[in-house]
């Protein structure tokens, strides 16, 4: 993703939690289990090269932004990517307060040079130029895109990507959404194609298309920053091309990152990876998944 310059902001048990918030708040994603470690000896927590011995130093930056995180406070375990941190750190064999949280600028997390972090949550999208400089993990999440509306719009309370035929749709060229406009919705009118994208997002302020196709996070940034009166119809996947993903971020060379691999896959394979993006990144975010 590429993030405004103004907002820059997963089973080897099934009772595991989603994602623990730390002891000392009540409130978490959606339980409070104990960690549950790998069951790789090379993934022992005692045998992890960690920047603090005994901590899991996870870094963001701040603000930190919702649907992200929640209230501006990585460390409640609310809100996608703190429940996905805590719920590698419970894998990896973290309890809650032996997590650490330091502040690190979108564009450091993934610049040369030395890390102070263990690994770095702050949708980073993985890519080649990137990790020339940093090595990532594999993908947490994979992007959808969204669609935006403006309030009162007819298009406003579609429920399904067949309620949006006869839109017209404002996209940026040269990215994935104008092709996922193309392959799945197929509108009967041609989108309307601009060169930038604060172009695009002008047009939906000004009523020159009926909805505006973005990614995900880049609608929520839309609809909270930049369209007052907007608001998100929904969310839908791509049908071709490369998908693009987040993923953490770590040290070059960082030996860690095969064990946070682990603990993702275990994540995904149990369903509990999807449960935070539905119940983050889903309905109750405002972004239905549109079929």
């Amino acid at each position: 993703m590429l993030r405004p310059s103004i907002l820059l902001a997963l089973g080897a048990l099934a009772t595991a939690a989603v994602a623990c918030a730390p002891a000392s708040d009540t409130s978490t994603a959606t339980g409070t289990a104990g960690p549950t470690p790998s069951a790789s000896a090379t993934c022992a927590k005692d045998q992890l090269k960690l920047v603090k011995p005994g901590t899991l130093t996870i870094a963001t930056d701040k603000p930190a932004y919702e649907p992200w995180f929640k209230d501006d406070k990585p460390a409640n375990g609310q809100g996608f990517e703190s429940a996905v941190a805590y719920a590698v750190a419970s894998k990896l064999g973290f309890a809650n307060g032996e997590v650490t949280w330091s502040t690190v600028p979108f564009n450091s997390a993934f610049a040369p040079g030395q890390k102070q972090f263990d690994f770095d949550v702050n949708q980073v999208s993985i890519t080649a130029a990137r990790a020339k400089a940093v090595d990532f993990s594999k993908g947490y999440y994979t992007v959808k895109q969204a669609v935006i509306t403006l309030n009162g719009s007819k298009f406003a309370s579609a429920t399904s990507l067949a309620g949006l035929k006869d839109a017209k749709i404002g996209v940026q060229v040269g990215t994935t959404a104008l092709q996922a406009v193309k392959d799945v919705i197929q509108p009967a009118a041609e989108p309307n194609v601009y060169n930038e994208q604060i172009d695009a997002v002008s047009a939906l302020k000004n009523k020159q298309v009926d909805a505006l196709v973005v990614d995900l996070p880049t609608a929520f940034y839309v609809t909270a920053a930049q369209v007052e009166g907007s608001k998100i119809v929904g969310q839908f996947g791509t049908a071709s091309g490369t998908p693009e993903e987040f993923g953490l971020v770590f040290q070059k060379g960082s030996p860690l990152v095969s064990c946070v691999d682990q603990a993702i896959g275990e994540l995904s394979a149990s369903g509990e990876l999807a449960q935070i993006e539905s119940r983050w990144l889903g309905s109750a975010a405002g972004a239905p998944e549109l079929k």
